[in-house]
């Protein structure tokens, strides 16, 4: 929602010839001063239709820290969510939106289980006897695959930098199968190491 907003207010003051940064901080800086400026030439019904939008973007803005806050919290007092978080890429959303969603890790038989529901193992098809493995299936959780997801790009991207075997093991898929593949790759591993914590109650090593 607040992308959307963000990108019709841009888009209105564009079409007055009114440039803004592709920065929410710049947005921030310039949606006052154009609004106090009377040489934009804008009409009076889009100055009150921009101070409308300004207004419920930064009450947006109010609530998503409020959430922010509430979130952390959650996460800060739940043992299962510091279980989990001590995992790389995987932080308080990621934390209590698997806690939220698993509440019995025992309805999988294993961590492959729980991946394929999230949407990370590989679709399969065969023919001729043989079985090529396509890209993921991406059904179930959309939105923990996307969070699994987004927590590995931050991983990988300082993996280079790093020498312990499971970094090793992320710039070798990185040289071999490509970025976007080594995320998914990581997201799928993190998925079967997080069954592994809340199943078996164990601590990540």
């Amino acid at each position: 929602n607040k992308t959307a907003l963000t990108n019709e207010v841009r888009g209105l003051l564009h079409e007055y010839g009114v440039v803004i940064p592709q920065s929410l901080t710049q947005l921030r800086k310039n949606i006052p001063l154009i609004l106090e400026d009377a040489t934009h030439g804008l009409t009076p019904l889009l100055r009150e239709l921009i101070q409308d939008l300004w207004g419920e973007l930064k009450d947006l803005e109010e609530r998503i820290t409020s959430y922010d806050l509430r979130i952390k919290q959650i996460y800060e007092t739940h043992e299962e969510c510091q279980r989990i978080g001590k995992i790389e890429g995987i932080g308080p959303v990621t934390a209590t939106a698997m806690i939220a969603s698993v509440t019995d890790p025992h309805v999988f038989k294993n961590g492959r289980q729980l991946a394929a529901w999230v949407g990370l193992v590989p679709k399969q098809h065969s023919s001729g006897g043989k079985s090529v493995l396509l890209g993921i299936s991406k059904r179930g959780d959309s939105y923990l695959r996307s969070l699994l997801i987004h927590g590995s790009r931050s991983v990988l991207r300082r993996a280079a930098s790093k020498t312990d075997s499971k970094s090793r093991w992320m710039t070798k898929i990185m040289e071999n199968r490509g970025f976007n593949k080594a995320c998914v790759a990581l997201a799928n591993k993190n998925a079967r190491i997080i069954w592994a914590l809340l199943a078996r109650k164990e601590e990540y090593r």
